[in-house]
């Protein structure tokens, strides 16, 4: 019987909030992941959870060298109030040579150091599911993604002017400068959406589209 191939393993560093949460996905997705962090507490707990969680001192390059992170191509600096540690360890992993390196940063200027060492992306937890909920709360959306600074997926309930009618005659993109991407009508799934999909009343719309002009659409009544 052919051994089934493991799924591109992951080195995750630091299991706070967004680690675990980070590292507990990667699993469920069937990923292999190294976890490492510096809490015996936390080392014990997400030790039956995880594929490999080991405590060590993620700065030291030589223990990273022999945990066997060089042979990653995949990791994630999950650190977050230790700045100090973040940077260092983030310099570690590019002097081992790891190809992708995704930073967690807490600020902005946090961010530009990580990215001057060598991280290939920053990413602001915090402050972007801040910004996502912000979006959701104040309005009819029902989720928000920015894909860029001008361009977001936006999920929100249909419009009143569109129900009853198909998307050709709605002319959504003339009207409004947005794509609907998708459609789940009230109890159903998502489908992909076409000129002839008729929009019903409750149904959920995925839109795409400059980021004004999406949360324009959202707005509608």
């Amino acid at each position: 019987m052919a051994r089934k191939k493991p799924v591109d393993p992951v080195l995750v560093v630091g299991l706070g909030r967004f680690g675990a949460a980070l590292a507990e996905t990667l699993v469920g997705l069937g990923h292999e992941v190294l976890a490492v962090d510096g809490d015996p507490k936390r080392v014990q707990y997400w030790s039956s959870r995880l594929t490999s969680v080991v405590e060590a001192d993620s700065t030291s390059e030589e223990a990273l060298r022999q945990l066997g992170a060089a042979d990653f191509t995949r990791a994630v600096v999950a650190i977050g109030a230790d700045m100090e540690a973040s940077i260092l360890t983030t310099a570690v992993l590019v002097d081992l040579g790891i190809e992708h390196i995704w930073a967690k940063a807490m600020t902005q200027a946090h961010g530009r150091i990580l990215e001057r060492v060598g991280a290939t992306r920053v990413v602001f937890p915090e402050h972007d599911m801040g910004g996502r909920v912000a979006h959701m709360v104040t309005g009819r959306m029902v989720d928000y993604v920015e894909l860029d600074e001008t361009f977001a997926l936006v999920e929100t309930v249909a419009p009143q002017d569109l129900v009853g009618k198909t998307l050709g005659e709605s002319r959504v993109r003339d009207e409004h400068g947005v794509t609907v991407v998708c459609v789940k009508p009230s109890g159903g799934s998502f489908t992909y959406a076409t000129a002839a999909t008729h929009v019903s009343t409750g149904d959920l719309l995925v839109v795409a589209g400059e980021r004004e002009a999406a949360e324009r659409f959202a707005k509608l009544l």
